[in-house]
């Protein structure tokens, strides 16, 4: 089942509560993710989209995930 960009959102959302985020797609597969939040100062860049993807709760996981693409944008305000 795919997954609209709303949920995507309030799934990041939780972890992520002050975030600045956007979430863009629609086919509800292949998604894109901007999330420029606090906690990401100091942390590279895949530790910065580990983070998001755990935020996900395994809904990238595998082929039977509900979503199959998502690029990532991440970074600290400025």
């Amino acid at each position: 089942m795919p997954m609209h960009a709303q949920q995507i959102e309030e799934l990041l959302r939780e972890s992520f509560p002050e975030a600045e985020i956007r979430v863009e797609g629609d086919d509800g597969v292949h998604m894109s993710a901007m999330v420029v939040d606090e906690s990401f100062r100091g942390k590279n860049r895949v530790q910065q989209q580990r983070a998001v993807y755990a935020a996900l709760k395994g809904k990238m996981d595998g082929p039977a995930g509900e979503l199959h693409a998502l690029a990532l944008t991440t970074r600290a305000p400025s």
